[in-house]
């Protein structure tokens, strides 16, 4: 298998509204591989169609070797799924599900104990093994989905937004299991994401904005690519201050976050210039290197947050109209 994903031209629509826009990309064996993107770019979407939960419109796909649309049984025999939103059974034992998930896929039952117990050690929750699910932390359950997502041994574990909603300390204790599973199973890791940090955590990312495919590479890659450092300003007149960088220094910048931002070469060092030569009182100034924020603005036009703000207040206009 040269490819444990391999996608071309995949396409999804809803009516005249194009969710995913004609895609193409391949994920290797044994890669972490991230769709990193605002809510509502179509990363879902695309996972949707790979894990064969929803029929493409155009294009072809493969997961494992197996067509999503023509080996739909092969593709969920070769996958394991932890969604975005919890799918355990809250009545039922942290056993109990793995169990009921072992039976769906027809694990032999003389290796079923011996698997349940390895996964869920794996995410420490076997002193938890008899408890109800409804008992757990939010972060106990992510836990859980994962080991139930290992537990039939999938070539291919998608990960939708895999920690969406828990707190920072909770998201990096599931990134250490992310990352113990990777170094003791043979797996394919393909996660969505929104979270800068957590993307750093991926050999390749993918960014997608409004259905389309901007970028792929490493993260170090892509933040190299940018090549200049983010300025942000706060300043007495913000448009007055853009208009004096681009007629002053050539330099374009924007509201972002609500701030002014702007990249430059050598951001430390252009500071004192700006202080002598704006003509604008400043009143706060912060430079960062180069991030994967820099990277989504540098190819996209505007930040993660500022897309989602955007997508948020479309679609509360939308569900208006509706109305």
């Amino acid at each position: 298998m040269t490819s444990a994903v391999e996608v071309r031209g995949l396409r999804k629509a809803y009516g005249k509204v194009e969710a995913v826009k004609g895609v193409d990309f391949e994920v290797a064996p044994g890669e972490v591989f991230g769709f990193l993107g605002p809510n509502g770019a179509g990363k879902t979407t695309t996972i949707s169609m790979l894990c064969t939960l929803t029929t493409p419109t155009g294009g072809t796909a493969t997961v494992a070797g197996y067509d999503v649309v023509a080996n739909r049984d092969e593709v969920r025999r070769n996958i394991g799924l932890v969604f975005q939103d919890p799918t355990l059974d809250g009545y039922l034992t942290a056993e109990q599900n793995l169990r009921f998930h072992a039976e769906l896929y027809g694990v032999p039952r003389n290796l079923v104990d011996a698997r349940l117990r390895q996964v869920l050690e794996m995410v420490a929750l076997w002193d938890r093994k008899d408890s109800k699910v409804l008992t757990f932390s939010g972060g106990m359950k992510r836990r859980l989905e994962i080991a139930r997502g290992l537990l039939h041994s999938p070539r291919v574990l998608f990960l939708d937004e895999p920690t969406v909603g828990l707190d920072p300390q909770t998201r990096a204790a599931i990134w250490g299991y992310i990352n113990k599973l990777r170094r003791t199973e043979d797996i394919t890791i393909f996660m969505t994401t929104h979270y800068m940090d957590e993307a750093e955590y991926c050999d390749r990312i993918a960014i997608i904005d409004h259905g389309e495919l901007v970028v792929i590479d490493s993260p170090e890659a892509l933040k190299a690519s940018v090549g200049r450092d983010r300025v942000q300003l706060q300043t007495a007149d913000d448009q007055g201050a853009i208009e004096a960088l681009r007629e002053r220094f050539g330099l374009e910048a924007a509201i972002r976050e609500g701030q002014v931002t702007f990249g430059v070469a050598g951001g430390e060092e252009f500071v004192p210039r700006l202080f002598a030569e704006l003509g604008v009182p400043i009143r706060s100034v912060s430079v960062s290197r180069p991030s994967l924020d820099d990277v989504f603005m540098e190819y996209t036009g505007t930040t993660i947050r500022d897309a989602e703000s955007e997508g948020g207040a479309n679609q509360w206009m939308r569900a208006m109209v509706r109305r």
